[in-house]
């Protein structure tokens, strides 16, 4: 079937409306990732980089290390001379983006080392092998392994998992430390939430055969459920208790609480015992923050790692700190001693510095990352999907795998189908860019498309698509069921102009902007089929499109033009097609 990725796609290119756009399309279906290479390119081809407005994490870096490595000519094999220009741009790009100088020069001299001398492989260029040295290194500088790649990412596991329960009766516990501010509280329902319904269970995964487990996003892989008691530890920050009461409420997770007057040690042992008597398998303590590290907070956090002994001691740190989060991380496992980090605010405007950095300095690994505001907004931390992040080569499977937390497999195949077969309704486009809407803003949903990131769209630009969407949805639902079901009475119907005046009038839009959304929605069913036919007519055993698929010369006249329109009328006639907008 036409896969999800394939869908928002489309459905951004009709909202961007006119931005050429390289991507990397995923041809097959949910569960098999064969990449192959499509260039989609809108009408009116215009670039939107070089936008002066503010970036995004990584935005800065990535569009950097673009340009750096871009100086390379059509060179053979990689000397000292020809690599040393884009070295010294990619040191200065990572110290623009505050990452720790000495995990720069480190990762520059790895760099170095894994270029210099090498033949350039054939069918590369010598820029694409730079790029690919430059993403092994950052994949071992953030935890992940180089040399043991997969061929498909499908199957990558975190780079570092949580402490599960070792034996029935004695729950795994998780003590979370940080400084004010970092989001620690937040932090806290977050995993409870991610641990209560979406931890994979890799025991269950391993199994399986690898043929199945091959076939699986983690949305589908079996997942621990694992029974979350939060415990608030925090009773000097005013209303911390409250707010974690609130987080547990929303997500369905219980937290055990006793007050603001009492012992935060004391908190954490009679929650630890409430876990064992009540058959919780794991316990996250909220503890105290402070606005500096001070010996106050490391002897409460020294004391309380003593008696409860916590199977996981993990560090929140903000990301917007950049690699202050790395001498952060650093500080905290010298003197209590933790197992990782909590990198929050992962969605900021900060340079990126921290994810690089925390690593390298402390030799603590990343564990998960806040990825929004909202309480799902937490992820595993993957080298290889950040290191892909920063080289501004996207992250496709992340973002198919967050498509289809939101679409159930049956749902999946009956809309692909329906685009295949070029059946495709207003029905199925308001649906699917609601699905889309749900992931994210479209700017953070389309950085995550090879070629996206870097600042190659800007922001204005992605703001006016976003408002344009929901116009598209407002004369959707000024349809009738009828208009909805069957786009052709909008686009060839004789009916066709009275009938978008009225809906553009219902729905607040103008008459222009009606004639835009059909003649934007009529592209889309013709890239869809044209989609089909390069993947060899029948994709996955279905058969040629038999709908009404309608050609791009067949896209709606504008009004303006009585000679264009007396042409269009003409040509349709001579093909039997009806009347339209004309």
């Amino acid at each position: 079937m036409l896969s999800l990725n394939a869908r928002i796609v489309l459905i951004l290119l009709l909202a961007l409306e006119g931005v050429e756009i390289v991507f990397c399309f995923i041809s097959s279906s949910l569960h098999e990732f064969e990449m192959e290479q499509y260039i989609v390119v809108a009408s009116r081809r215009q670039r939107l980089a070089g936008s002066t407005t503010e970036m995004n994490m990584f935005d800065q870096l990535s569009s950097a290390i673009s340009d750096a490595t871009s100086k390379f000519g059509n060179k053979k094999r990689m000397t000292e001379k020809s690599i040393k220009p884009a070295l010294r741009d990619v040191r200065r790009a990572l110290l623009d983006a505050d990452v720790n100088i000495k995990v720069a020069d480190t990762l520059i001299e790895g760099v170095k080392t894994r270029s210099l001398g090498a033949e350039v492989t054939r069918g590369v260029t010598s820029e694409q092998q730079f790029v690919k040295a430059m993403y092994d290194e950052l994949l071992d500088m953030m935890g992940g392994d180089s040399s043991t790649q997969k061929t498909s990412t499908i199957n990558n596991i975190p780079a570092a998992r949580l402490a599960k329960q070792k034996n029935v009766g004695d729950p795994a516990i998780v003590l979370l430390a940080g400084l004010q501010g970092a989001g620690k509280t937040t932090a806290a329902g977050k995993l409870a939430l991610y641990l209560k319904e979406r931890e994979v269970d890799y025991v269950q995964v391993n199994a399986m055969s690898e043929e199945k487990t091959s076939q699986m996003l983690a949305s589908r892989m079996p997942k621990t459920n694992r029974k979350v008691l939060l415990a608030a530890a925090d009773v000097y920050r005013p209303a911390a208790i409250k707010q974690l009461e609130v987080l547990g409420e929303s997500i369905g997770v219980e937290v055990y609480s006793m007050g603001t007057e009492a012992n935060p040690v004391d908190i954490a042992i009679n929650a630890v015992q409430k876990a064992k008597d009540e058959g919780f398998d794991t316990v996250i303590v909220d503890t105290a923050g402070r606005q500096v590290v001070d010996t106050d907070l490391m002897d409460e956090l020294r004391q309380m790692k003593e008696t409860v002994k916590p199977d996981e001691t993990l560090l929140v740190v903000d990301a917007m700190t950049g690699q202050e989060a790395a001498s952060l991380t650093s500080a905290f496992d010298s003197a209590v001693g933790i197992s990782g980090a909590i990198l929050t605010k992962l969605d900021g405007d900060s340079r990126g510095g921290a994810a690089v950095s925390v690593r390298g300095v402390s030799g603590k690994p990343i564990k998960f990352v806040g990825t929004g505001e909202k309480t799902p907004d937490l992820e595993p931390f993957y080298p290889d999907r950040m290191a892909s992040r920063i080289l501004g080569m996207g992250d496709i499977v992340s973002l198919v795998e967050k498509a289809a937390s939101l679409e159930s497999d049956a749902e999946a195949e009956r809309v692909s189908k329906k685009m295949l077969e070029a059946k495709f309704d207003f029905d199925d486009f308001k649906q699917q860019s609601e699905m889309v809407a749900n992931m994210g803003s479209l700017a953070s949903v389309a950085k995550m498309l090879p070629g996206m990131g870097g600042g190659a769209l800007d922001p204005k630009k992605m703001n006016e698509a976003e408002i344009r969407l929901k116009k598209n949805n407002a004369m959707i639902c000024s349809m009738t069921g009828k208009e909805r079901a069957n786009p052709n009475l909008l686009l060839r119907d004789q009916t066709a102009r009275s009938r978008l005046k009225r809906i553009t009038k219902g729905s607040g839009a103008t008459f222009e902007e009606g004639l835009q959304f059909m003649s934007e929605f009529q592209k889309m069913r013709t890239m869809m089929s044209r989609m089909q036919k390069q993947m060899g007519g029948g994709a996955f055993g279905l058969p040629s499109p038999g709908g009404d698929s309608i050609d791009d010369d067949e896209v709606l006249p504008q009004m303006g033009n009585r000679k264009t329109r007396r042409a269009a009328k003409s040509k349709k006639k001579s093909r039997g097609g009806g009347v339209g907008f004309g």
